[in-house]
């Protein structure tokens, strides 16, 4: 495709149209002290518009020399423990943890037109909770985790594809079969902002902070 006809494409798309995006009013006076209850309350709302996997979410992180780096994960869990995901503590992700434990996550529904966005440090899950975890998903789940190698350099997709049954079998006949490297990691919040799309532009930006005493500031930010 000519970069012209990219252009093209991009002018000729819409954003939130009404056949398929409800944006709803937001009264960020009525929000939570808290942003895990309105978290919550989204969530459900966007799961319950019918919006397409409303549990991945955008996940950045940063490497040794600062450079970003971003990718979509799977929510595992939000509590008052923090927001949850997985992965290999020696993928990519799991190795620019070990040396910045501070990342970002982003949450985008179109279907409703919002956004969460959360930014905080970031701790792993002792072991056990990590291998529970990993043992209460799919049988997939576990023979991708027993796969491993996550973000290493594949030689050929036969390799794959030789790799990937063995460990399919092996999570068919032991369901609880432990992958040592798989880690459960927690986002623990500092920020936390709720976005509601308006059709005059005039958008509903409320953000969480973390107080020194443990609680919550909320303030509103201009679109």
């Amino acid at each position: 495709m000519a970069a012209t006809d990219l252009h093209t494409l991009l002018k000729s798309l819409r954003v939130w149209s009404p056949e398929t995006t409800e944006l709803r009013p937001f009264d960020p006076a009525t929000a939570p002290d808290a942003p895990l209850p309105l978290f919550t309350k989204w969530f459900a709302e966007a799961v319950a518009a019918g919006q397409p996997e409303p549990h991945t979410v955008s996940l950045a992180t940063a490497d040794e020399r600062g450079r970003a780096d971003v990718r979509i994960v799977m929510l595992h869990g939000a509590d008052a423990h923090g927001w949850s995901f997985g992965s290999h503590v020696t993928s990519r992700k799991g190795h620019q943890l070990s040396v910045h434990p501070y990342a970002a996550l982003a949450f985008y529904w179109p279907v409703l037109g919002r956004q969460v966005r959360l930014r905080g440090p970031v701790s792993a899950a002792p072991a056990r909770e990590s291998q529970a975890d990993l043992h209460a998903r799919s049988t997939g789940a576990l023979a991708s985790a027993l796969t491993g190698r996550q973000s290493g350099v594949l030689s050929s997709l036969e390799e794959l594809r030789t790799e990937s049954e063995a460990a399919w079998e092996r999570a068919r006949a032991d369901p609880s079969a432990p992958s040592p490297t798989w880690t459960l990691y927690r986002l623990h919040p500092q920020e936390v902002e709720f976005f509601q799309g308006d059709p005059d532009r005039r958008h509903v930006r409320l953000r969480y902070v973390t107080e020194a005493d443990g609680g919550w500031r909320r303030e509103l930010l201009w679109p």
